[in-house]
Parts: structure tokens; C-alpha cells; sequence
């Protein structure tokens, strides 16, 4: 068995909408079948008695094999480490023995360490061998996850986003997340919005600094200041009066904090433990519980009692042992990852054991309360209650005014007070600290009581309570097998009519507001990401190509609306297990499965592989076809649904009795109509604004404005002139794209037609071959010449495919190999006279066009 090919799709699929980890699978003729492997199954069920029943997918009336095998371990090994994963598959492709197994991942870095897992199983199972072992590899995969999974605190933020479906996208491995896109973009690292300054954060950070600003204002505080020695520290505190709290001047999450210390012995300690975090703070000490109040924008969202880490004695078991029990809790963990932290028999405790006359060794009295910690952060160990509607509304007022005072948005304010129940003033409690980036796990899920929807609340604080705000920008995906470029860059000039900042994918580059910023095929998903995270941008235009589509997914998890032009005989066959046109729909389909409940799927009426795509559309469909008297365009119409159709010379929109017309003369790029396939494109992309909602006068004025000139669409029937004949460039690279160009040619007049032509390698030797046997019914003068990348082929042995075409055509009686683009160019141009066409399919695009106008200046 040879696992090759790993690779993440990070995005919805050709497979679902889940991310997953897929990998080619090549197994020898008896690994097809493990029925055929003696012992082989008791052998891994030896190893990994978690795995379940082993049977092919649902449907497929196959043998096991190693592939599916392999599919079955993977997503079992990832199950049993806590990860949230359902789905797989095993696709069994045209080649024998060649299988594509797809494992669902909720963590990349999981995922991919499950596959290898799972491989190494499998071998080992192969071999006989016994050196696997399955609770290391889930202990291994489980710590992994915890590492790189999101804590908590985020995690509950973007499980709120996605309710409410604001799209997310983690920026780094850490808690940076962004939420939205283009110019509705906003950002969070762990609790803390992008909203809040850093100056306000710098505050907070400050224990000093933020409690004479709550003084200043009124809000009740304990005294204390900061320190430089042991010292200094122990003239505080008797100053201050015993006993008193030290801590780090800057600190979170109770770490080097130490309360209620009473002795020089005891301040010691909680000096050094504090002073590892940075400077020390000494402030008095308020007797009462320790509450956790969150304040989120202008509201009390939620609030906690935190208890200090403790056991109770039973009169027969040690402190340590106590401990240990305690620890068993599996929501007790050793990181932020879990509800609880588990409790730690460290010096502070020691010596907080010390002063109730124990030590960790000591057998505490049936009932007896053991306290291990004076401060109750959970990261220490510590519980919570519940107390949210306990609070006092005076308390409340006091913990907003707090974070309004020091400026944060999210805000954890810590009170200590004998209860909430009763303004502080009148408990003699107060405000110890205000927290930037706050914890939210004591909330969302306490020891005892009601968790709270926290994330919820920061979400609506971020982007409003109207849940109709998701922070998502109009998207269109557009895919197809010809015409994809020209039609992203006219439904992107109708966005730019409307005076939209539009960001624009496609072959040719990433643009936003009309600049390059990207040069290259850029029609796949890292290319869409890029342009949903420009700050500017206020709609996106996405050329979704198969490759992207193939290699990682969309990168988008939703659309607006998606725009199929057509699929035909498809293109790119007999790479990646692609080898029909059915193949190739299965692809494409993929934006129209992923297209928003209120969205729509432009679909070419024509094309019945596109037509069967409208099944698995979640929204509404928009059908374009030139003839409207197609059966199913007039059924669509006689349903009252949104077609677009030619009718006496006009681009007619209807949707039920309504009708909206632009007669193509006003439409530049298709020369009066006589351009099929531009006509075609311009109905995808009138559907298309329509779709997205844009007003009629906008789509008139901006098909008026839009010419396919070789700046605006450069290699898509850009017309000149040289010396009284007729120049088109185009890049086409298809059958199908021979066919609509010959179709536009014919209805120009031209004396003589000469085309220029080279092939991509990578197409199969028949679709070579048919490029030229179209057109060699419909050229007079042939020029042939090799492309500047071979894709894996001989040298001049596409070019020979290329004569093969031509063997026995109709039309063509001169055909002459020029070896170079430019010089092929130059060749044909040699032999043009006034009143000749010349069809120049590019290559090199660009620097072809470049080439092109210095010759026609």
C-alpha cells in the first residue's frame, strides 16, 4: 500500500462541506480485497480494538480494502482522542487499485497526524508486528488536539459567530480570529475585540495604575501600592495592616497571586511567587468570597462566586490523595482547555496547608475543610458558582462603570465582597482588578449553576443585536468550463458601476478596486481568502477553477451567488481521476452547493450537465439561455422564477409578469449580438447582479461602459487592426472554446481567415486533436507553434498532434510550424492582406498581447 498525494481541504469540497484531510491510496491487487489478507483483521483488531465494523461506503457494492481500512482508522482514531468528526469516504477510481481516501478533521495538525497513524497501523498489522500502540497514539492525538484547538474563552465566541453565521478564519495557531469579511472585517485575540485600544489594555495590565483611576472616579478599592524588595513589601503590608494580598503589578489568570498572608514567613513566599511575574503589588486584604463579574460593552452579562481549590477530609485518606482524587474529575485538566484546572500541591499550597496545621501528608478529619489556596482563579485549581442573578443592579452599575472607566469592551471585573447581593459600600467589598481579555470557561461552564451564553453577548456587542448583520459581504463564485474570466470581469465592472470597492479573482490576477495587487492564476481558494480579507473591498468576484477546487476547496464556506457558464465536454481530462464530463460537473457543482439559502445559482439552461446541478442548490435559480422557448426555460418562466433570454435583439430578465429588457446594441462586448458567446456571458452576468440585488440602472449603465479591449479583458476576443485586416486574440485552449470562436468568426466578414494555434500539454492526445479539426474546417492559412511550457510532454510532439487534426481538413490549405509565439505571430501577420481575419489564440497572455499592439500601433 503507497499513501501519496496528503493534502488539506480547508474549504467545502468536492467531497462535503467538512474540512478533511484526502490522500491517494495505490494498493496491489490483494490489499484490494482484505478478505484475501490471511489473519489480517484479528491481527489490527489486536492492536486497536476501537475500530468498528469494516464495510465499504454506503452505496458502493465493493470489496474492503486496505484504503477503506485506512478511512475507518483514521476518523475512529481521531473519535476516540475527543475530536468532533462523523464523516469519510473511500472513492474508488477508474484506475485499478488507485483509491482517494477522504477523513473528515476539525484540527489540520490532527488530522494529518491521525492519516499517518493510522498508516503506521495498518502496516504494522501487515507485518505481524505488536509495536503499536493505541492508547499512546489517542493520549498523542488527544494533546495535540488540546494544544492547537481553540481554548475555551474564543471557542465559545466563534461557536457564537457561526450561529449566527459570521464567517470566521483563524489568522494564526493562537486565539487571533477574524470574523467577516472585506470591509465588514473584525477582529478578536481571546476575549479581547479589535474595538478596544491598547492604551486601555496597558491600563489594565496595570493593577496600580487602573485602581487609582476606579478611586479617582468613586468606585470602591482596597489601598495598597507597589514594591522593590521583601522588604519594602513587608513595610507595606504593615502599614497597610494585616493581612494582605501580594501579587504581580502586571498579571492575569491568578498566576503569582497570594491572599490573606499574615506572617513574614508566609509573605516570603508569595513575594517570590509574585516577583516570577513581574513587579509586586501589596494591597489589603478584604475578607469575603472572590466574584467574577463580566461586563460586556455596557452590560453585566454574567457573574461567578470562585472558590478556592479544597478538599475534604474523610478521616481516613492524606491531603495528597485527596488531591489526586480530586484531580480524577474529568473536567479537570492541566491547561485552559477544560472547565476545571486540576489542583496543584505547590510551595503556596504548602505553606497555605501549613497555617491550618497540615501538611501534604497529614489525614484531615472526616468533614474537615482543607484549603490548598487563599486566591479561587480557576487556573489555580478554583470552582465556580453561578451568581448572575444574584447581583445587586448598585453592584452591577459599579462593574460597568469600571470597564467604561478603564475602556475595555470586554471586561472581567473582580470583586471581593461577603455576597453580591447588597451594594459594596454596605459590605465594605470592593474592585481588586479589571481584566483585559478575560476568561469566559467559570461562565460558560461553572462547577455549580447555569452557564451562560457569554460568547453570544460579545458577538452581538461586535456586530449589533440585529441577527440580519452577519458581517458578510456579496460574494459571487463563478465556474465554468469557457468564458469564466470574461464574465468575473464584467459582473465585477457592474459592482464597480454601482460605485462598489470590488476585490476580483480570475487566471489573470487578484485586483481590488481595479489595481493589481496579485499577478498569476489566482482562481483559487488562497487567492478568494485574500481578497475577503482586504479591508476595503465591499464585494467579491471569484473565479473558482477546478484546480483550486480539487487542491483545497472553496475559499469561501458560503455564496451570494455562484454562476456555472457551462461544462460541455469538459476540459483537463484524465488528470486527478477526472476522466468525463460528468467528472468534471461534480466539481464544479460545488459553489452551487454552497450557495446561501437566499442566494441564487446562475445555471446555463443549455448545458443539461449544468441544468442537473440545480438540484443540490440551497437557494433559488436563475436559468439564462439565448433561446427562450427551451422547455425548461419556459417552464422555469411558467412558474413565475427569474430567467434572462434573448427576445428580439434584446437581454430580456423576466420573473413572472415582470420583464426588464437591454437591447444588445447597447451592449458593446457582443457586437450587436452577433458574439454567441458573449451573449451568453452577458446573460450570466446580468443574472448574476440581479441575484446580488443590484439596480437595473446600474446594469445598464455598466454594460454600456464594458468593452472586452485587451486592457479590460485581456486574451478574451480582444479585437485590432494591422494594415486593413482583422485581429482577434483569444485564449482559447478547448474544443468547446473552438467552437464558439469559429461561431463568432463566421458572422464577421473576412476574405481570407488565418489562425494561430498551440495546445496545452496537459489535455489528452483526442483533445489536442480536435482543436484543429474544428479548425480546420473554418481556416484558410494555418500557424502552428509550440507553447512555452510543455506540461510534460515531448518536444514538437503537441505540435504533431496539431497536424493530425488537420489531416484531410475541409478548408485550410496551408499549414506552417513556426517555432516561438512571437515568431509565429510575426509569420502570420507577414501574410495578411487587407480584408483577412487572424485568429491569434495566446499563450504567453500578456506578453502576447504586449507583442500584438506594438505590431497593430
Amino acid at each position: 500500500m503507497d499513501v501519496s498525494r496528503l493534502r488539506a481541504l480547508r474549504g467545502p469540497n468536492l467531497w462535503s462541506r467538512h474540512t478533511a484531510i484526502e490522500g491517494v491510496v495505490i494498493c496491489t491487487p490483494v490489499e484490494c480485497q482484505i478478505d484475501d489478507l490471511p489473519g489480517f483483521e484479528t491481527r489490527l483488531r489486536a492492536l486497536f480494538p476501537g475500530l468498528g465494523p469494516l464495510r465499504p461506503p454506503s452505496g458502493q457494492r465493493v470489496p474492503v480494502s486496505l484504503a477503506h481500512v485506512l478511512e475507518q482508522a483514521a476518523l475512529a482514531l481521531q473519535a476516540q482522542a475527543g475530536c468532533p468528526v462523523t464523516f469519510s469516504t473511500t472513492h474508488v477510481t477508474s484506475t485499478p487499485g488507485h483509491f482517494q481516501v477522504v477523513v473528515e478533521y476539525s484540527e489540520e495538525d490532527v488530522g494529518r497526524l491521525a492519516m499517518d497513524e493510522a498508516v503506521k497501523l495498518l502496516q504494522a498489522a501487515l507485518d505481524g508486528r505488536d509495536d503499536w500502540d493505541a492508547a499512546a497514539v489517542v493520549k498523542q492525538l488527544r494533546d495535540l488536539d488540546e494544544d492547537v484547538r481553540l481554548g475555551p474563552s474564543t471557542g465559545s465566541i466563534v461557536n457564537a459567530a457561526v450561529a449566527r453565521g459570521v464567517p470566521y478564519r483563524r489568522l494564526t495557531q493562537g486565539s487571533l480570529v477574524q470574523f467577516g469579511w472585506g470591509h465588514k472585517q473584525r477582529r478578536i485575540w481571546a476575549a479581547e475585540v479589535d474595538a478596544t485600544s491598547a492604551v486601555s489594555e496597558s491600563i489594565a495590565q496595570d493593577k496600580d495604575l487602573s485602581k487609582r483611576l476606579l478611586q479617582s472616579a468613586g468606585v470602591p478599592v482596597p489601598i495598597g501600592r507597589p514594591v522593590d524588595s521583601v522588604d519594602d513589601g513587608w513595610e507595606a503590608a504593615l502599614d497597610i495592616g494585616l493581612p494582605v494580598v501580594v501579587k504581580p503589578l502586571d498579571g492575569n489568570q491568578g498566576k503569582g497571586v497570594t491572599v490573606n498572608v499574615m506572617t513574614r514567613e508566609h509573605f516570603e513566599l508569595a513575594y517570590q511567587a509574585a516577583e516570577e511575574i513581574g513587579t509586586v503589588m501589596v494591597e489589603k486584604f478584604l475578607p469575603g468570597s472572590d466574584f467574577r463579574l463580566l461586563v460586556v460593552g455596557n452590560q453585566l452579562v454574567a457573574a461567578a462566586r470562585r472558590d478556592p481549590p479544597q478538599v475534604s477530609g474523610d478521616g481516613v485518606h492524606t491531603v495528597r490523595e485527596l488531591v489526586d482524587e480530586v484531580n480524577k474529575d474529568p473536567r479537570r485538566g492541566d491547561g485552559h482547555a477544560t472547565s476545571l484546572t486540576k489542583m496543584r500541591l505547590d510551595d503556596i499550597a504548602i505553606e497555605r496547608l501549613k497555617q491550618q496545621g497540615l501538611t501534604p501528608d497529614s489525614v484531615p478529619a472526616k468533614g474537615q475543610r482543607v484549603i490548598l489556596r487563599n486566591n479561587a482563579n480557576l487556573s489555580t485549581g478554583g470552582s465556580a458558582t453561578d451568581v448572575t442573578d444574584d447581583v445587586h443592579p448598585e453592584v452591577a452599575q459599579r462593574a460597568i462603570a469600571a470597564a467604561q472607566i478603564v475602556g475595555l469592551h470586554v471586561c472581567g471585573v473582580d470583586v471581593v465582597a461577603e455576597s453580591v447581593l447588597r451594594p459594596l459600600e454596605e459590605l465594605h467589598g470592593g474592585i481588586v482588578e479589571v481584566n483585559a481579555a478575560p476568561g469566559l470557561r467559570m461562565h460558560l461552564s461553572p462547577s455549580y449553576g447555569k452557564g451562560r451564553n457569554v460568547g453570544k453577548a460579545v458577538i452581538q456587542s461586535i456586530y449589533g443585536p440585529d441577527k440580519n448583520e452577519d458581517g458578510r459581504i456579496p460574494v459571487v463564485a463563478v465556474t465554468g468550463t469557457n468564458g469564466k474570466t470574461t464574465t468575473v470581469r464584467l459582473i465585477t465592472h457592474l459592482f464597480a458601476t454601482a460605485g462598489m470597492t470590488v476585490g476580483m479573482t480570475n487566471t489573470d490576477g487578484v485586483y481590488v478596486d481595479g489595481r493589481q495587487i496579485d499577478s498569476g492564476d489566482c482562481s483559487g481558494p488562497k487567492s478568494a481568502r485574500n481578497v475577503l480579507m482586504h479591508p476595503d473591498v465591499e464585494a467579491a468576484v471569484l473565479e473558482c477553477a477546478r484546480g483550486g477546487i480539487l487542491r483545497e476547496g472553496l475559499g469561501f464556506d458560503r455564496c451570494a451567488v455562484a454562476v456555472v457558464t457551462n461544462v460541455g465536454a469538459g476540459d483537463h481530462l484524465g488528470l486527478n481521476y477526472l476522466d468525463t464530463a460528468e467528472d468534471i460537473k461534480r466539481v464544479k457543482s460545488v459553489i452551487v452547493q454552497n450557495v446561501s439559502p437566499t442566494g441564487y445559482a446562475v445555471l446555463n439552461a443549455t448545458d443539461p450537465l449544468v441544468v442537473a446541478m440545480a438540484e443540490s442548490c440551497p437557494g433559488k435559480i436563475i436559468f439564462f439561455a439565448a433561446d427562450r422557448h427551451l422547455p425548461l426555460m419556459a417552464t422555469h418562466r411558467a412558474q413565475g422564477k427569474r430567467c434572462v433570454f434573448v427576445d428580439e435583439g434584446a437581454i430580456v430578465a423576466s420573473d413572472g409578469a415582470w420583464r426588464e429588457s437591454i437591447p444588445l446594441r447597447d451592449v458593446p462586448m457582443t457586437r450587436g449580438g452577433t458574439l454567441g458567446f458573449q451573449v451568453d456571458n452577458a446573460m450570466a452576468a446580468v443574472a448574476a447582479a440581479w441575484g446580488a440585488g443590484l439596480a437595473w440602472d446600474v446594469i445598464r449603465r455598466g454594460l454600456a461602459s464594458f468593452s472586452t479591449d485587451g486592457d479590460n479583458a485581456p486574451g478574451r476576443f480582444n479585437v485590432m487592426e494591422y494594415r486593413g485586416a482583422t485581429v482577434i486574440a483569444d485564449y482559447g485552449h478547448n474544443p468547446d472554446a473552438m467552437r464558439a470562436l469559429v461561431a463568432a468568426v463566421d458572422a464577421m466578414p473576412a476574405q481570407r481567415r488565418v489562425v494561430v494555434i498551440s495546445g496545452a500539454g496537459d489535455r489528452r492526445d483526442q483533445d489536442i486533436v480536435e482543436q484543429t479539426q474544428i479548425l480546420g474546417a473554418a481556416f484558410d492559412h494555418v500557424v502552428l507553434y509550440q507553447d512555452a511550457c510543455q506540461r510534460g510532454r515531448e518536444d514538437g510532439e503537441v505540435v504533431a498532434l496539431l497536424r493530425q487534426g488537420l489531416a484531410g481538413a475541409s478548408r485550410t490549405s496551408r499549414i506552417d510550424d513556426i517555432r516561438g509565439e512571437f515568431a509565429a505571430i510575426d509569420h502570420a501577420f507577414a501574410h495578411l492582406n487587407e480584408g483577412d481575419l487572424c485568429l491569434v489564440l495566446v499563450d504567453q497572455v500578456e506578453e502576447a498581447l504586449a507583442h500584438l499592439r506594438q505590431r497593430c500601433a
